[in-house]
């Protein structure tokens, strides 16, 4: 059973953070409809190769909008805000979320006043880059220099680093995501809906949960610090024979595992007993453990580590997670009915019912206004000539 089959979601969305947000609802089998203008679309679509030779079907947008549905429509023409209207109350819209700055929310007729008042019990999500009272535009590395993680990524000496994947896009969007599961529960039990707030550089700040406590309780300098951890240690990365492995030995009975391998039984010495000794000696220790680990292939010392249980692993390629056993059995899927194309996905954090019942494939990213004629024709009973004429008119 689908908890979610009869929920509606529509979404005023582009670049990454909100439609990373709905294809992750999508993943919970709600229905999901993209807004896009009909002139500009997002501009995502245009992002990366075109193998699929048609416009604004580019790679990198099919990452994260398979299993949704899209439409054009001009917000900022009064027909477009009567059909934006009539979407609302004729598909019974649970969610309506926007990534567009605050100040366009009433000027599009978007706002969460204007849609209560067409549906009580709607819930409203505004995802911005500083909260509701800021218009100031956010990209995700704008987010991670301003929010100090990445002054706390990259070599203690180097320059600052953006992280290798956009955290304050994708986080967002799933703490996005908790609060919509929260409101929808909330609506479930009073029938009353939800106006969300959900700002990018809050949710980018709250993951520093060490460095600012530490910095602002107890005056520490905390700042980045390479790939050695600054409390415990050894974590870090070791060169082997044949490339890198990550070892972290989180406690003093972890390390006397560790040098009581004949490998290691050089590192048994008192003043390394504890944390503390060791972390006082940082750089030397780990000069010393890279000295016995470049001798020894990365397989030999996995299979080593982990028969005395330390947490250890190679440092994988994207190609070699693809193919990790418990990423392959995971991975999604999206068949294209035009070309027949398959793209293969990154898996979900949970495989929901929904995805399992679905062989772990979905629709496939959807073309630009893909969807208009069966929703504008067959759910709001526009006619051909009707649709012709909004079309001509750059309304949809």
């Amino acid at each position: 059973m689908n908890l979610f089959e009869n929920l509606t979601v529509l979404s005023l969305e582009q670049a990454t953070v909100l439609p990373y947000l709905t294809y992750r609802l999508a993943h919970d089998g709600i229905r999901v409809i993209r807004l896009e203008h009909p002139v500009y679309g997002d501009p995502n679509r245009m992002i990366g190769e075109n193998l699929l030779g048609e416009e604004r079907m580019n790679t990198y947008f099919l990452c994260i909008n398979a299993g949704k549905e899209a439409l054009t429509l001009d917000l900022a023409q009064p027909e477009g805000q009567e059909i934006f209207r009539s979407l609302i109350q004729k598909l019974d819209i649970d969610i309506f979320a926007t990534n567009q700055l605050p100040r366009n929310y009433q000027k599009l007729g978007i706002d969460y006043e204007s849609l209560k008042a067409l549906k009580p019990d709607i819930i409203w999500l505004g995802v911005t880059g500083f909260g509701p009272d800021s218009n100031e535009a956010a990209y995700d590395p704008i987010l991670q220099a301003r929010s100090g993680l990445m002054e706390m990524t990259g070599e203690t000496e180097g320059d600052p680093q953006v992280l290798g994947i956009p955290l304050p896009d994708m986080g967002t969007s799933e703490h996005a995501y908790g609060r919509l599961m929260k409101a929808l529960f909330k609506r479930q039990a009073t029938g009353e809906g939800e106006c969300i707030h959900q700002s990018m550089f809050e949710s980018a700040v709250s993951w520093l949960t060490v460095p600012i406590t530490f910095t602002a309780s107890f005056g520490q300098h905390i700042t980045r610090r390479g790939n050695t951890h600054e409390f415990f240690c050894p974590v870090s990365v070791y060169r082997t024979a044949d490339g890198f492995i990550y070892l972290a030995v989180g406690n003093d009975r972890q390390w006397k595992s560790l040098v009581g391998l004949e490998i290691f039984r050089s590192l048994d010495r008192p003043e390394y007993e504890k944390n503390a000794g060791r972390i006082k000696d940082v750089q030397n220790m780990n000069r010393l453990i890279n000295d016995i680990t470049c001798h020894h292939s990365s397989e030999e010392l996995i299979r080593l580590l982990h028969s005395i249980t330390l947490p250890v692993s190679k440092i994988q390629t994207i190609s070699e997670v693809i193919t990790d056993p418990l990423v392959d059995r995971r991975l999604l899927f999206a068949d294209d009915p035009v070309t027949g194309t398959t793209i293969t996905l990154a898996p979900p954090p949970y495989i929901s019912p929904f995805v399992n019942a679905s062989g772990r494939r979905l629709s496939f990213p959807p073309r630009f206004g893909e969807h208009n004629q069966a929703v504008y024709g067959a759910a709001l009973h526009y006619d051909a000539q009707a649709l012709g004429g909004l079309k001509d008119k750059k309304v949809i």
